[in-house]
């Protein structure tokens, strides 16, 4: 089974917890992953170079999946729009979407560059602040779907909805480094990400995917 990981920090705790399960007999040698920007496991997924991953929730809808995504539940500090001239983010499908439906102009910036462009200071719109400020409803990033090993896929999200997941301090450190961050911001940052999709989560993607049609 190949997965498609997102490689943003809002998805390190399904990151850690996907090492550990791979490792484990039952799945070592029939899981494998790789990682990449949210446009491209949209396009892997489509194209079946992967059979399950955490994709947009706006390509969500043609795929089975299953009760994870990435959630914020009012600001996310890590999809902005930025003042300047309409420029939607390549690696991005949802928030350029969004951003089209809550009628904002501007530079649309995703992911870790968005997070440290925040801890620096920068200013821009929080997106999913502003969607809950007009809807008072999360928002949904992503959705994690599959286009087979449907079962196995449900296993593995269901071990991860029950697991506290602690992400030791080696790699909190490593990846803090690697953008620049202190691994305090780091672990501030994920308390505003959830994954378990609520029903405040689904009325707010079925709402989101309605009112996307439209623009």
């Amino acid at each position: 089974m190949l997965f498609g990981s997102i490689s943003y920090l809002n998805l390190l705790p399904f990151q850690v917890f996907l090492k550990r399960y791979i490792s484990s007999s039952a799945t070592k040698m029939s899981l494998h992953y790789k990682r990449a920007v949210p446009s491209q496991i949209n396009k892997s997924l489509r194209r079946r170079e992967v059979h399950a991953g955490f994709i947009s929730s706006i390509e969500s809808a043609r795929y089975k999946c299953t009760n994870l995504g990435i959630i914020a539940d009012k600001a996310v500090y890590s999809v902005l729009v930025i003042k300047g001239a309409n420029q939607p983010d390549p690696a991005s499908a949802s928030s350029n979407k969004l951003a089209k439906v809550l009628g904002l102009d501007g530079k649309v910036v995703i992911g870790d560059d968005a997070l440290k462009y925040y801890l620096d200071g920068g200013e821009g719109v929080d997106l999913a602040r502003e969607w809950y400020d007009k809807k008072k409803l999360p928002f949904v990033f992503a959705r994690l779907c599959f286009n087979k090993h449907g079962r196995e896929i449900e296993k593995l999200a269901l071990a991860f909805e029950r697991q506290n997941i602690k992400i030791p301090q080696y790699i909190l450190k490593k990846e803090a480094k690697k953008r620049d961050i202190t691994t305090k911001e780091l672990l501030w940052y994920l308390k505003h990400i959830h994954y378990k999709m609520d029903y405040r989560a689904y009325k707010s993607l079925k709402l989101f995917l309605r009112l996307s049609k439209r623009v």
